[in-house]
């Protein structure tokens, strides 16, 4: 079954999640600057992409060339994903390496071959929306080739910023030339180079607007020694509001299927996108854990009950524990998930090893109670058999199909007492979540320190 956009036929998986709202793209660099080629923006020659070293011999290569990994993170270049070879030889040796890498949790399966692009400076230009007002933002550094971010931080007179109220399909002359002056007094180029810079400022603006997109951005923007600007390097970021309106593009791309990546989700994101589930880390991917602190994990009964648990673990840790409690997550089940994706859910985070404790909540409405317990079980009677780590879980449930949740629930305990030892359920309304939160909070410190704090 396929649906129709602009003429363009979709595939119902990718119409399904527009529609849902579930998309939001981030086009590989590759894809960006198919685009950019579009909008006449120049790029440096594009040989293709390939998914093995031997994929090398099939292409038309003038050396030398770059080798670029096609992963939706940042700091590509500094891992190793990015290198320059001088013949077929190293080039073929060159991508064995880049194919072995694993960038943030993401592996490289594709690799970009393009011209080497002369060099004599390098600048920065970007557009997105600001989030407060949505104004478009035009913003363009002389200081090309490192993080924008840190550059605001740390000189933010080297970066010229201009919000645009009116959200003008074309960006105005004047605005333009303002950029082009900026960026030619950074670089100490010449009159030539201020059109140039001019000119590519409003196409990069001009395709921001054209495909609905949240960011577009160049960095580095090259200056060649022959004094031409060349974008080295393309960023986009497709608004997940209007995607509807981009079947062209999609055509254009070959993009067929759903693509969920948002910018650099973390690998517990991933995992629980693939599994059907909303899932958002609170903390780093590679935060530390502080021995002094206890890490609660939640499993909550909906999307505003996850904001809720997130708020009230971190009062009860403030009021009561000396700010010692840091919740981990937000998640959200989605309504009537089926038991395995329930399990799941417990799963992800007890193979989380920052997690101390696990705090759930189900008020069942949409969702199933009896499901609920089922998929906790589950996951807990796994675990324990498989001799896989386990963590204390503290909840309550009351709501849809409560009396058969209460009598699997007390079936299960006396079945397999030692696999369920730890879960400590409240049936019914007999307790607030807020008191139940407290006390498995005081019980996570109490285990904590017979564990010496680990």
């Amino acid at each position: 079954m396929r649906a129709s956009v602009k003429g363009f036929a979709l595939s119902h998986s990718l119409w399904h999640s527009i529609v849902k709202g579930e998309v939001t793209v981030r086009l590989y660099e590759h894809e960006a600057k198919k685009v950019f080629g579009e909008m006449d923006l120049t790029i440096p020659r594009q040989y293709g992409v390939i998914h093995s070293p031997d994929e090398l011999d099939g292409l038309d290569l003038k050396f030398p060339v770059m080798l670029k990994s096609m992963v939706l993170v940042g700091g590509r270049g500094k891992a190793g994903g990015i290198k320059k070879a001088a013949n077929l030889e190293e080039a073929k040796s060159r991508a064995k390496e880049i194919f072995s890498l694993v960038l943030k949790g993401y592996p490289v399966e594709t690799i970009l071959v393009e011209e080497v692009a002369s060099e004599s400076g390098a600048c920065y230009i970007g557009v997105t929306t600001n989030p407060a007002n949505f104004n478009v933002i035009a913003m363009a550094s002389a200081e090309g080739g490192v993080e924008i971010e840190q550059v605001a931080l740390e000189r933010p007179d080297a970066i010229l910023r201009k919000e645009l109220p009116n959200n003008e399909l074309e960006l105005p002359e004047p605005v333009a030339k303002e950029f082009a002056q900026f960026l030619r007094q950074g670089l100490k180029g010449d009159a030539a180079l201020e059109g140039k810079l001019a000119d590519t400022v409003s196409k990069l603006y001009a395709t921001y607007q054209k495909f609905d997109c949240k960011v577009a951005e160049i960095n580095p923007l090259l200056i060649t020694k022959e004094g031409n600007v060349i974008a080295a390097d393309a960023k986009i970021v497709l608004d997940d509001n209007a995607l509807y309106r981009q079947g062209t593009l999609f055509e254009l791309l070959g993009v067929t299927e759903a693509r969920h990546d948002v910018s650099e989700p973390t690998r517990d994101e991933v995992r629980a996108r693939e599994a059907g589930f909303t899932y958002v880390d609170l903390l780093p991917e590679d935060a530390k854990k502080d021995p002094e602190k206890l890490y609660v994990g939640l499993v909550p009964g909906g999307a505003g009950y996850g904001i809720f648990s997130i708020d009230e673990t971190a009062n009860i840790g403030d009021r009561f524990f000396d700010g010692k409690v840091v919740p981990v997550n937000f998640m959200d089940s989605g309504g009537g998930p089926p038991v395995d994706r329930v399990a799941e859910m417990f799963h992800l985070l007890m193979d989380k090893e920052l997690v101390d404790i696990v705090v759930t909540s189900r008020f069942g409405g949409i969702s199933s109670c009896d499901i609920f317990i089922r998929g906790l079980i589950k996951c807990l009677r796994d675990r324990h058999e498989k001799g896989m780590r386990m963590l204390p879980v503290y909840g309550r449930m009351v709501g849809t199909d409560l009396p058969s949740a209460r009598t699997y629930l007390e079936k299960a305990k006396a079945e397999t007492p030692d696999s369920l030892k730890d879960m400590v359920i409240v049936v019914g309304n007999q307790k607030i979540m807020a008191d139940i939160i407290k006390e498995g909070v005081a019980k996570g410190f109490e285990l904590k320190a017979k564990k010496g704090g680990k």
